[in-house]
């Protein structure tokens, strides 16, 4: 039986699918140079086994498979844009890790700005990012620094810019 539950961003919300993992690496070598819609179409094939999916979004389900297939392929995709501001600290939980993530809080909270914010400590995780040194900062899906703690004041810089985008 299998128990694996990941959770993806669909739409605006956080949704644990059981698994996707799987299913992604089930399809890695055969779908890599399928289109966004064949592959949507396999995964949510796959995954309707095991999980409920609503017919009135499943297409929002296929966009968020499809977004996690490319990233595993280590493809370009798509983000989703209506998502706001998605913070990610990489690193296991050391002192360098830790202090970063609360500098964000920070600014954050001096700023005004709401965002997903996600420590992730799994080393397993954080491979899947490609990036040599942490902490590393990743916002809304660039790499914004790695190895380094820095400033609040370049982290309000760099919130701002990405807020302006939304």
């Amino acid at each position: 039986m299998e128990s694996e539950v990941s959770q993806i961003k669909i739409g605006t919300f956080k949704v644990g699918i059981i698994g996707l993992k799987s299913a992604l690496e089930q399809i890695a070598q055969t779908h890599s140079e399928k289109s966004d819609k064949e592959v949507a179409n396999k995964l949510l094939d796959l995954l309707s086994a095991k999980n409920y999916i609503p017919d009135h979004v499943r297409e929002s389900y296929g966009q968020a498979f499809v977004r996690e297939f490319r990233k595993l392929v280590g493809q370009t995709y798509e983000e989703d844009n209506n998502r706001g501001l998605e913070i990610k600290v990489l690193g296991q939980g050391c002192a360098q890790c830790d202090r970063l993530e609360k500098h964000i809080m920070e600014v954050l909270s001096e700023m005004g700005l709401p965002a997903d914010l996600e420590h992730v400590r799994d080393i397993q995780e954080i491979a899947k990012y490609k990036v040599m040194g942490v902490p590393a900062l990743i916002i809304n899906g660039e790499v914004m620094c790695k190895g380094k703690v820095p400033s609040k004041k370049q982290l309000k810089k760099w919130l701002e810019k990405t807020a302006e985008k939304r």
